[in-house]
């Protein structure tokens, strides 16, 4: 095994990549209770278009197949569910998809190696019928029309549809009702045999564990498949301009919630945890708690509360998003305008980007304190290829210039977008 140590948060990382090309992440945890464990897929809501290996022809499925797999993965042929199995072992089971990945995890403190059982046999026996297809259709469906509900993802989806042309992070993770009537077990079965190879997958365990042990326990489960080769991923072409600047909804909502976007190219592979780190200091610099511009805001009555200040970015997009409430989301866009405008002629400050990079690093610091927190952030790190321990390395190596920098590069007033939610 490959081992990594990081001395900043005093912390291993064993790494092993098995003959059938799955890689396993072990985080050992010592005399911790609790303990973690996520398996992902390199797959995610915006892979739907694709060449499968060995195949020369493009596979096109419907909106939303990541997603509906994820649901369907835990049903049995005995009739059983997993989910079910796994609550009544008295773990915290759960599945998540996002646009890039999709994970089956648990957490526990007892019966580690019974739900370790339940969840590597479920993960490698998917059973898809006509019937039980059709039946989960109507479930997701409802699923999605709960969601078009929620003022905060309405905002969300907005922000994006108003950036993107059109990469598929645009869409909904779930997909409509509409795309997927389309889903088939046929089409499930081609994406599970895509996507669930071990080669394109990766496990990360975290806890109280023996490196060698809990490798040989994973082994132990894995059922014979071969690696295969890569998978060609397909993504439209997407312009660099936006579609629109704003967009307003009416929901019921008790102030108006806003999301200001800002589209951004793609970050390079050699730079992009830097440009990562450096943006989100840069966030809080602007528009962070302890800035110029939030003490103006709220005094005056405009703001009531922090905003949520993220940057996102995975294959063939990446964009930065600023969401809070306020009874003048106008106002607080064009003071943000201005607010970047005054820093390009201006400057960042030292004592600004010293304070925010301190606050920074402890925040990334505080995510090695707890089990699910390390393993979450190793496996969606790792399907963008990067390794978690190089954000603790590479915030040493930003400057104020690197911020001006970006500061010119990425907020541009002709690439930024507001989506409004109000009464």
């Amino acid at each position: 095994m490959q081992v990594q140590e990081n001395l900043k948060v005093k912390e291993k990382i064993y790494i092993e990549k098995l003959e059938n090309g799955l890689t396993i992440m072990i985080i050992p945890k010592k005399g911790i209770q609790k303990k973690f464990v996520v398996w992902g897929t390199n797959y995610g809501s915006n892979d739907s278009e694709f060449i499968a290996p060995g195949e020369k022809s493009k596979t096109e499925v419907p909106k939303g197949v990541a997603h509906f797999l994820e649901h369907k993965m835990f049903e049995q042929e005995n009739g059983t569910n997993s989910l079910d199995t796994l609550t009544a072992l008295g773990v915290n089971a759960n599945a998540y998809t996002t646009n890039d990945h999709t994970a089956y995890l648990y957490e526990c403190t007892d019966n580690f190696y019974e739900a370790l059982d339940e969840l590597m046999d479920y993960v490698q026996h998917p059973y898809f019928t006509d019937e039980n297809v059709e039946k989960e259709k109507g479930i997701i469906g409802q699923e999605i029309k709960m969601y078009d509900d929620y003022p905060e993802w309405k905002v969300y989806l907005n922000t994006l549809e108003a950036m993107y042309y059109n990469h598929p992070i645009k869409l909904d993770i779930t997909g409509t009702v509409e795309t997927i009537s389309h889903i088939n077990k046929d089409i499930l079965y081609k994406c599970y045999n895509t996507f669930y190879n071990p080669s394109n997958m990766a496990m990360v365990v975290c806890g109280d564990f023996e490196p060698d042990e809990i490798l040989l326990e994973i082994r132990k489960r894995l059922i014979e498949k071969e690696s295969q080769g890569e998978i060609k991923r397909i993504y439209p072409e997407e312009p660099e301009k936006i579609v629109k600047e704003k967009v307003e909804q009416n929901m019921e909502v008790s102030q108006p919630i806003y999301t200001i976007g800002i589209k951004d190219v793609k970050p390079k592979e050699e730079t992009k945890v830097k440009k990562h780190i450096a943006i989100e200091i840069l966030l809080n610099i602007i528009f962070g708690k302890s800035s110029k511009l939030y003490k103006e805001l709220y005094d005056n009555g405009i703001i009531y509360g922090g905003a949520s200040l993220d940057y996102e970015f995975s294959r063939g997009y990446a964009h930065i998003l600023i969401t809070g409430q306020s009874k003048e989301p106008e106002k607080v866009y064009e003071k943000f305008k201005e607010e970047i405008k005054l820093l390009k002629k201006n400057g960042i400050s030292e004592e600004d980007f010293e304070r925010n990079k301190k606050m920074i690093y402890g925040e990334y610091i505080k995510e090695y304190n707890d089990v699910s927190d390390i393993a979450r952030m190793f496996i969606s790190d790792y399907f963008k290829g990067i390794n978690s321990f190089d954000y603790l390395e590479e915030i040493q190596s930003i400057n104020t210039g690197y911020l001006n920098d970006l500061l010119i590069d990425v907020f541009k007033e002709e690439k930024m977008v507001i989506s409004i939610v109000k009464n």
